[in-house]
């Protein structure tokens, strides 16, 4: 008797071509072959690869304590140059102008001869004044000898006293007559050396304001025509306005007995303030509409490469020096409105320190607070410094880029100098 095994429905399934034709079973161990595969090669990977959220290194930053100077105090001005000494050339006397004796912007040198006044009208003059007072001495001759006769014929009472006073008077006449004569030829010998127009001081000349042929009118004070102007600039003065804060500032430094204050000017395209010099003149009173002072300086300008007109920022030695503390300037940040210094504390942090800045010297910023001397400044890898973050600082030194003598900086106070008028 035969027995009839049963079978499976999925293994009775006919066997076709392709992954369908498979029965289940065998389909679900193919499909399980390929994800162990992957699963195992994943393991491997995860085996050789690092780990993927690792921390970075701290930042490298190189830090100073601040450079620590002793700086000469300066009060800072802005002002213009002026001649020494200006003067408008005005003939003293009218006439036809015949001659010019000079290039326009030179420099001329005192008792030059500028100009040439026609001459020869004033020649006639003078010589008409010594004819008359030859006259004048004839007739003083005369009146002197009867003079003599009757003070010779009064002993023997041969004139009366009266002709003797009577002759006396003519002599006094004469003589005063001559006088006027006299003082005549010098003034006609003036009016004749005034033809020739000199230069008064010496200095630059400007341009001529009158050729040759034209006539131009003399005379005292301002009624003369003018030719010609000359500024003294050697030396040269440089006015300024001060504020009424900085004239007290000034005031109360001031030592009895001391000598004139040092000042430096520096040009318009210069970076140094080059130009030596010291306080002049301070005016006696306030202007009580600007509440400013006019004060002036007076420099040496042999090569007359100042010229009247030029502005300058003046800078005013104050007394006494004080210490500062210097950074370099690019490690000053800017945080909004504020100014602030990165520095490194005790566990190697970041921290970021508000400062008040002064000007720049020897290539250092003043840091007139915020800082202390033994803060640690950053000044190199400040750009990879965040307040807050670790960094790994390594030891630096701030050097200024001028020479080892001791600076002299800018320290202006409240209410600067405007420019002067």
């Amino acid at each position: 008797m035969n027995m009839i095994t049963p079978i499976d429905a999925d293994e009775a399934q006919p066997v076709r071509t392709g992954f369908s034709s498979f029965p289940r079973t065998k389909r679900a161990a193919l499909v399980l072959i390929p994800l162990a595969l992957v699963a195992a090669a994943g393991s491997k990977l995860a085996e050789k690869s690092p780990a993927v959220a690792a921390a970075p290194p701290p930042a490298a930053v190189t830090v100073a304590a601040p450079l620590v100077r002793d700086v000469s105090e300066w009060d800072d001005y802005v002002g213009r140059f002026a001649p020494s000494r200006s003067v408008e050339i005005r003939p003293r006397v009218a006439g036809e102008v015949t001659g010019i004796h000079f290039r326009d912007g030179e420099i001329v040198h005192k008792g030059q001869l500028l100009f040439t006044i026609d001459p020869r009208p004033f020649n006639a003059a003078l010589a008409e004044a010594r004819a008359n007072a030859a006259s004048a001495r004839s007739a003083l001759a005369l009146a002197q000898a009867d003079l003599g006769r009757a003070t010779r014929l009064i002993a023997d009472e041969a004139v009366s006293a009266g002709e003797v006073d009577s002759l006396r008077a003519k002599v006094q006449a004469a003589q005063a007559a001559l006088a006027a004569a006299d003082a005549r030829v010098r003034a006609r010998a003036l009016d004749v050396e005034f033809t020739q127009v000199r230069a008064p001081i010496s200095g630059r000349i400007s341009d001529r304001k009158v050729d040759a042929g034209n006539q131009v009118a003399g005379g005292e004070g301002t009624t003369g025509t003018v030719l010609t102007t000359i500024n003294a600039l050697d030396p040269i003065y440089f006015t300024f306005d001060g504020s009424e804060a900085l004239y007290l500032k000034a005031q109360r430094a001031r030592q009895p007995g001391a000598a004139p204050a040092a000042v430096e000017i520096q040009l318009q395209d210069e970076t140094e303030h080059r130009w030596k010099g010291q306080l002049d003149f301070t005016d006696n009173g306030l202007d009580q509409r600007s509440g400013t002072i006019r004060g002036r300086a007076v420099l040496a300008n042999p090569n007359y490469f100042l010229t009247p007109g030029m502005f300058g920022n003046m800078r005013l030695a104050s007394a006494g020096k004080a210490q500062a503390l210097l950074v370099p300037d690019t490690a000053i940040q800017t945080d909004q409105a504020r100014k602030v210094v990165l520095t490194v504390d005790t566990q190697d942090q970041v921290a970021a320190k508000p400062v008040v800045l002064g000007p720049v010297v020897d290539g250092l910023r003043i840091i007139r607070s915020g800082l202390a001397p033994t803060d640690r400044v950053i000044i190199a890898g400040t750009q990879m410094a965040m307040p807050g973050a670790k960094v790994a600082p390594k030891p630096g030194h701030i050097v200024g880029s001028a020479s080892a003598a001791p600076p002299t900086v800018s320290l202006p106070v409240a209410g600067e100098a405007t420019i002067a008028n």
